[in-house]
């Protein structure tokens, strides 16, 4: 009997409703600081999660211990006591759909290959510029999920990961620069070395300071720079925000809320993305969810019980609601067009800020870290002390070019550049 099994088996010895899942992880990290090697770690753990309905209500435990099972079963009743009302129940098996999680050519990186990956990252920048104090990253991991539940559910998955990253940083007298590019997903296959040209393709148009004029103009939102917009998504498209009446988009099903250009999609099935799988963490199947199609709110992302309150079903986004896999449909403008049609304007890669203004609202006002000035169709050089400020839903409906090709960010969004009509650039 699986560990999971044993403890839906003591579970229902109270409850009306179990639920138990184990994680197994197993994980080597490498980094590097200040042009050198720092440190070689692995790590592994286990982690138990026990989750039962007890009189109508949620009993929640989490351990370590694999040894403590009564333990376990016995705080998540005394937890039910003092829980949240129900509105769901387990759900029972169901067909899962094929999406690819584990490569075995990731367990079989060794640490001393993440080494040399490490210091042909670094290299590469060094020979654009040897002055750029460098650090760097990387890590693989291996997991395996174990559910059961007393609807009788049993799932088990694996899972690998791989990531790197070199970030550097260049002092000119008073100046300092921070860039760098990082690649992540559930595949060994990465071009370490096209991570770090991209990181000096950064440094090399950062190589001339420009003034920026305030007003507000085009700005062109990098696939890492859209992030600007898609904190305020993530929130506002959250199911549980939603119900709780938070988000700005509560009763918009349905509405034009972008431009008809704009479309985005939660996709867990992709394969090897860091969010994908084939079931979540309540074991409900994964599912594609369109959230906006052509500029209209279609869906929003609910757990079990927050589709329970919401009386509509879960999208497989459990526990909390959260994105898997988000794509920006792209367009049908190039990312050089973008730029050579536009005669003065912003480009953005990174900010500085970000979720500490009233992101709920989708309300923005950041630093930008990493940007650059456009002038007359080209860039022209790295602008410095500018803050960007706007609405992220006010910023949806001017979207007047998206490019052709997206990208990875982060291994769990695929992005293309995004323009928008007038944004408030503020310099200082």
């Amino acid at each position: 009997m699986m560990i999971v099994d044993e403890l839906v088996k003591k579970g229902l010895e109270k409850a009306q409703g179990v639920q138990a899942t184990l994680n197994r992880t197993e994980s080597d990290h490498v980094s590097f600081e200040n042009d050198k090697l720092k440190s070689v770690k692995s790590s592994q753990g286990t982690t138990i999660s026990v989750k039962v309905i007890v009189d109508g209500k949620i009993g929640l435990s989490h351990t370590t211990d694999v040894t403590d099972l009564d333990g376990a079963v016995e705080r998540a009743w005394d937890a039910a006591a003092f829980g949240s009302p129900a509105h769901f129940s387990f759900p029972p098996p169901r067909e899962l759909p094929e999406v690819n999680t584990y490569d075995p050519a990731v367990p079989e990186v060794s640490k001393a290959e993440m080494v040399d990956l490490g210091n042909e990252m670094m290299a590469v920048v060094k020979d654009y510029n040897s002055d750029i104090l460098l650090s760097a990253g990387l890590k693989k991991g291996v997991g395996t999920t174990e559910f059961a539940n007393s609807a009788g559910t049993r799932l088990t998955s694996d899972r690998t990961q791989f990531r790197l990253g070199v970030h550097g940083q260049l002092v000119r007298g008073t100046d300092i620069l921070w860039a760098g590019d990082s690649f992540g997903w559930r595949r060994r296959e990465i071009d370490h070395v096209g991570v770090a040209k991209k990181a000096v393709k950064l440094f090399r148009m950062a190589e001339k300071t420009v003034p920026m004029g305030s007003g507000n103009l085009p700005v062109i939102l990098a696939p890492e720079g859209m992030n600007v917009l898609l904190l305020a998504l993530h929130m506002g498209l959250n199911g549980k925000n939603v119900v709780l009446g938070a988000s700005p988009l509560a009763g918009g099903l349905g509405k034009r809320i972008a431009e008809a250009t704009f479309s985005i999609t939660d996709d867990p099935l992709i394969d090897y993305g860091i969010g994908s799988g084939c079931f979540d963490g309540e074991g409900v199947p994964h599912q594609v969810t369109p959230l906006i199609v052509e500029g209209e709110l279609k869906n929003f992302l609910y757990d079990l019980d927050t589709a329970g309150r919401a009386g509509t079903q879960s999208t497989g986004n459990g526990v909390g609601c959260g994105p898997t896999n988000w794509v920006v449909e792209t367009g049908n403008v190039s990312y050089e067009e973008m730029i050579r049609n536009t005669d003065e304007g912003l480009l953005v890669y990174d900010v500085l800020g970000l979720g500490q203004g009233n992101p709920m609202s989708g309300e923005f006002s950041v630093n930008v870290q990493l940007g650059y000035k456009i002038e007359k169709g080209e860039v022209v050089g790295r602008v410095k002390d500018v803050m960007l400020a706007g609405n992220t839903y006010d910023a949806l409906k001017d979207v007047v070019a998206i490019g052709d090709k997206g990208e990875w960010v982060g291994g769990s969004m695929i992005v293309p550049p995004v323009k928008i009509g007038k944004l408030s650039v503020v310099a200082k």
